[in-house]
């Protein structure tokens, strides 16, 4: 069992004891650390005394009021931030504005939590500040440590689920408050969107556990005689449903022998992600062509859209682990960045090979070739 050392700066005794309550005993845990969490309370009723305890004590996170006899809290805040202080301040305080929570973050501050709070409030909060400390910690060992994988791998994971499980429970609470009337009916497009965002999540997590079985060569393989006629149409039908939504046309040529001796579970990533990617970044009426050609020795298989293209810089980063091309045009396009990169590694394990072609507001074409032996 970790501790995290809590220092509650208030100057009313019933909100400190309060916050004491609340967290007596309490334990926080996460998927991804090896120990729960429990936390130690340490009070201050001014700004001084608070001062005082973060000089002599180890202190991981400050629960901070900003009206404060004396000094107030962004004083200390400021001095927290001048002292480079390891601990993250969350600010509580019944005077909340704009221009106090615009202060507070420029200060330092990770979070801001307005009074009166719940019990349940209150947990929550410190169940986020408590997961970003251990990130930040975590990240800043790896990058001593010159783990610059692992060091990216969490600060994807972190960043890409915040946005989604946010908006989740931005959508959960309207719901629950009946803020858009009192039938199912009408939160339809919330449901609809929360399960887009859940979606999105899964595939992150589905293309984080196929890079790691990779990197650790714990991935096993089986080999046999498939149809990649078969696979690709199955990748076509899975994204049936999108490329319908933005009137997206998939078309599948054949020439010759598509058998090839393979794991079907690696193909099918190979072909979900060059296809998932040819409907995603197409223009509206757009067309995606895919081609299996028998080459005698190898099976060659060509992916053409008529997509936003991309330029010869971004040709040149696709295939690298977190990359994702960011422009006006792909903002609103949900990825992790490691389709590309897991499609070249399962290739390059064949011996195979892969090209890119493309044109800016023309179209992309990613050519495989798969040796038979």
């Amino acid at each position: 069992m970790a501790t995290l050392h809590i220092l509650v700066v208030d100057d009313e005794p019933g909100i400190r004891a309060g916050i004491n309550r609340i967290l007596h005993n309490y334990i926080v845990s996460y998927p991804f650390m090896d120990e729960d969490i429990d936390f130690n309370l340490i009070d201050a009723a001014t700004g001084e005394e608070a001062i005082d305890i973060l000089n002599t004590a180890p202190i991981d996170i400050v629960l901070l009021d900003n009206k404060l006899p004396g000094m107030d809290g962004i004083e200390v805040l400021e001095y927290i931030n001048q002292q480079q202080f390891d601990l993250a301040v969350m600010m509580i305080t019944s005077y909340a504005s704009l221009d106090l929570a615009l202060d507070a973050t420029k200060s330092g501050a990770y979070n801001f939590m307005p009074k009166p709070f719940t019990s349940q409030e209150l947990r929550s909060n410190i169940d986020n500040v408590s997961k970003h400390l251990f990130l930040k910690r975590m990240t800043r060992k790896m990058q001593a440590e010159g783990k610059q994988i692992r060091f990216q791998f969490l600060s994807v994971l972190s960043h890409e689920l915040k946005s989604p499980i946010n908006a989740i429970e931005g959508y959960l609470k309207m719901m629950q408050e009946r803020q858009m009337g009192d039938l199912i009916n009408d939160y339809d497009r919330m449901i609809d969107r929360s399960l887009a965002r859940l979606n999105g999540m899964r595939n992150l997590i589905m293309d984080l556990l196929d890079l790691t079985k990779m990197e650790s060569g714990k991935k096993e393989r089986k080999l046999r005689e498939i149809n990649l006629q078969t696979i690709a149409q199955t990748a076509m039908d899975t994204m049936e449903p999108y490329s319908i939504q933005k009137n997206v046309t998939m078309k599948l040529h054949t020439d010759g022998n598509t058998y090839l001796l393979a794991d079907a579970d690696e193909m099918e990533i190979i072909f979900n992600n060059l296809v998932s990617n040819a409907v995603k970044y197409n223009k509206e009426n757009g067309l995606v062509d895919i081609y299996l050609k028998d080459k005698n020795n190898s099976l060659e298989i060509t992916i053409s859209d008529t997509g936003i293209g991309m330029s010869q810089q971004d040709v040149e980063l696709i295939f690298k682990d977190f990359v994702r091309i960011k422009n006006s045009k792909t903002k609103a396009i949900t990825g992790s960045g490691l389709g590309l990169s897991i499609t070249k590694k399962m290739i390059d394990q064949y011996n195979g090979t892969i090209d890119v072609q493309s044109q800016l507001d023309v179209g992309t074409s990613f050519v495989v070739s798969l040796p038979r032996h």
